[in-house]
């Protein structure tokens, strides 16, 4: 099996194990046919990229006990759909990034350009 390379052409770092994230829940922004919604980009997420989050449908801040989702707050690292990553971007609002823990995949829907001017 080869091994997952970030943006910037090397390993996959992991992106946050507290809280716990990932489409897998084992602290990586994988990509695989699983995921159909590429949960890619890590990011530090701000109060106002969860605002529309939230807006959007997608509710990150409410406690899920049930699914061992404690919510997320500002400053967190979470790995965030490649899609909505953008959305946020054309709406000013895109959390700064984590390059070395952003899967490669996310350059099919996400400039290498537009994730370094975000870089965390």
């Amino acid at each position: 099996m080869m091994e997952a390379r970030n943006v910037l052409g090397g390993p996959l770092l992991s992106c946050s194990y507290a809280p716990l994230t990932g489409f897998q829940r084992d602290g990586c922004c994988t990509a695989g046919p699983q995921d159909p919604g590429r949960h890619v980009i890590c990011a530090r997420v701000t109060a106002d990229f969860l605002a529309f989050s939230r807006e959007r449908g997608n509710d990150l801040t409410t406690p899920r006990p049930e699914w061992r989702f404690r919510g997320l707050r500002p400053g967190d690292r979470w790995c965030l759909c490649a899609n909505r990553w953008l959305e946020a971007l054309e709406a000013g609002v895109a959390p700064p990034v984590v390059l070395a823990a952003t899967h490669e995949a996310a350059l099919q829907i996400v400039t290498l350009d537009a994730l370094k001017r975000h870089a965390a």
